[in-house]
């Protein structure tokens, strides 16, 4: 597993950490910053996380993912920071024998990282700015 709260996420190194001669699919999430939230134009986002815990919780999910689906490698990677429109935020990757296996695993482990992982995000408006729930 490859698992880090980082200041700027690699897409390149997710990819490269997911090869394996035994998986026959690779599912590569990659969330990134949009222009638009809430009726309004984000400028930025701001990301912060309690790293030692948001990390345990990760490592939690991975774990539980394993548990369930038939994983070759796995990668969770999310930034901090200050991140402008466009820019990679997260990434999640999913390698395993099967692409079913693949898709349903990354899907749980980014929609399980939104709900329970301790990392949290401002975002900026051309007017103001707000904290906002990371699981809408």
């Amino acid at each position: 597993m490859l698992i880090k709260i980082v200041d700027e996420v690699e897409v390149q190194e997710a990819y490269q950490y997911l090869q394996d001669p035994g998986a026959g699919g690779i599912d590569l999430f990659v969330g990134t910053v949009r222009n638009h939230a809430q009726g309004k134009e984000v400028v930025k986002l701001v990301f912060e996380a309690y790293a030692p815990m948001a990390l345990k919780e990760m490592q939690k999910l991975a774990q539980q993912a394993q548990q369930q689906w038939p994983i070759t490698k796995l990668v969770m990677l999310h930034a901090v920071g200050e991140k402008m429109v466009g820019e990679p935020v997260v990434i999640i990757g999913v390698a395993s024998a099967h692409r079913e296996a693949a898709f349903t695993a990354c899907r749980f482990l980014i929609d399980e990282l939104k709900k329970t992982v301790p990392i949290w995000k401002k975002e900026y408006y051309q007017d103001n700015s707000i904290w906002v729930n990371a699981h809408p």
